[in-house]
């Protein structure tokens, strides 16, 4: 093979175990592949190489097919049942071929015929640490599925949220801006938590503001600082959040909330990537990350000229859509086992689990505060629970009037009693909303005739809230 100067760079290095009998042909790739950056490490033989791969590891393996005692092929199987994953490549005399392509259907990245051309060696080379990269990345995305998997309160094996998971896990590394849309309670914040800790931003900052819990006036001193004498009452210069997050990443939860004029302001921010100080002078270049989240239909905003449109297409560059938990109800029993598990760790509290009535009324339930005010439920009823069992008893009574388990409703009556008429009314308002005020569809939800439950609406005087803009 003829060594030139004139070499073609490889856009990876790494680490390369040359197994050949003829060491001539090793002094020669050694030289080459040294020049091409590479770290090579080269032997005479099987045993040799399995020596070195027990200690070490390569990024990629070279061998000739043919060689004294054991062979090229014979390496291959045996590190290839080790570690189905590590890349070979096989070099053969021109006689071999038939057996270097055997070496590939049994799991060879490539072959090279002998003698080696130097620009289709780098070519080879180049691809194979290619495909290596890819294999690296596959296998710290698959690490962070996992651990994504893990986040507190974020549990489930419902498809929908295992698309989040797998979702999150993908684009985490990336810079581009995430929206991330669902109702309240869903946990939202707890993805834009999520995406961070997956990113290269992890070690930087997080900083998270609700734009609907601060003022018109406020919010752009909230977000990119002011300095002294700018309003009344800025008596020092105050950095923003955006300040403070340099390097990592801004959550903009409920953005929807956020007035057009700072719209505009923002959007600027993301396009320069700069800011300036309410009272400043001099722009700031800034390089965070910008995570938003909302719980209304922007779209719909954007026609109702509440909501800039171009700043829309800014922070949609990706979507995350999380399912209200009612779209999941498979993940109640398991998010409702954690949490138990949670608080009573927490509290100190033995608990063995929830009984079967119990969880039949919590996965009835529509639960419309999501895993929010599920947390909320499960850790209430630790502390109210009169056994090692969450027991019907110990579930509040918005969980309780909504179904029946064993032929009774469960909850608690007060000290000072009830008024039954009240209750019997607010239960039929329950049905005729869930059921879109048809009264073919609630009366089954109460377990009456439709007369029975016509006749109730009447005696209560219950009518559609749009003035019974549809008839019954």
């Amino acid at each position: 093979m003829e060594i030139e100067e004139t070499m073609i760079k490889p856009e990876t290095h790494g680490s390369i175990l040359v197994v050949d009998d003829e060491k001539g042909q090793r002094d020669i790739l050694n030289l080459i592949l040294s020049k091409e950056g590479y770290d090579v490490v080269d032997v005479p033989g099987v045993i040799d190489a399995l020596a070195q791969l027990e200690g070490h590891e390569f990024d990629l393996i070279m061998t000739d097919l043919k060689m004294q005692g054991q062979s090229g092929l014979e390496l291959l199987e045996k590190v290839l049942s080790d570690d189905p994953q590590q890349c070979i490549i096989m070099m053969t005399a021109h006689g071999s071929v038939d057996s270097a392509v055997e070496a590939m259907r049994k799991g060879a990245f490539d072959y090279l015929e002998k003698p080696l051309e130097r620009d289709n060696l780098v070519l080879t080379l180049r691809r194979a640490f290619e495909r290596i990269g890819l294999l690296r990345e596959n296998r710290v995305l698959q690490k962070r599925i996992e651990s994504i998997k893990t986040i507190p309160n974020m549990q489930g094996e419902h498809p929908k949220i295992k698309e989040v998971f797998r979702v999150v896990a993908k684009i985490a590394p990336s810079a581009s801006t995430v929206l991330i849309v669902g109702e309240s309670g869903t946990g939202k914040e707890l993805i834009a938590r999520a995406i961070h800790e997956g990113s290269p931003r992890r070690e930087k900052p997080f900083m998270a503001i609700n734009c609907a819990a601060i003022p018109d006036t406020l919010i752009e001193s909230e977000l990119f600082g002011h300095e002294k004498g700018s309003f009344t009452g800025a008596n020092a210069r105050e950095i923003g959040i955006f300040e403070a997050a340099n390097g990592g990443t801004v959550f903009l939860d409920e953005i929807g909330e956020m007035n057009v004029a700072m719209q505009a302001k923002l959007l600027r921010a993301i396009q320069e990537k700069e800011i300036r100080r309410v009272g400043g002078k001099v722009n700031i270049q800034l390089d965070v990350r910008i995570l938003s989240a909302t719980n209304r239909e922007l779209e719909h905003e954007i026609r109702k000229n509440a909501f800039r449109e171009d700043l829309f297409y800014r922070l949609n560059v990706i979507r995350i859509n999380l399912p209200p938990l009612r779209e999941r109800g498979s993940d109640i029993k398991i998010l409702a086992e954690f949490f138990m598990d949670k608080y009573s760790k927490a509290s100190g509290i033995t608990m063995d689990g929830i009984s079967r009535a119990a969880l039949k009324l919590l996965m009835n339930y529509s639960w419309p505060g999501n895993v929010r005010q599920l947390e909320s439920v499960i850790e209430r009823s630790v502390l109210m629970a009169d056994s090692n069992y969450i027991e019907p008893g110990d579930l509040p009574i918005e969980i309780t009037a909504t179904g029946t388990v064993t032929g009774g409703i469960y909850f608690d009556l007060p000290p000072e009693g009830i008024a039954f008429e009240e209750l019997e009314k607010g239960l039929i308002m329950k049905a005729m909303e869930r059921a879109d005020w048809v009264i073919g569809k609630a009366a089954p939800l109460l377990k009456m005739s439709y007369k029975t439950l016509q006749y109730r609406l009447e005696k209560f005087g219950i009518e559609r809230p749009e003035k019974r803009a549809r008839p019954y």
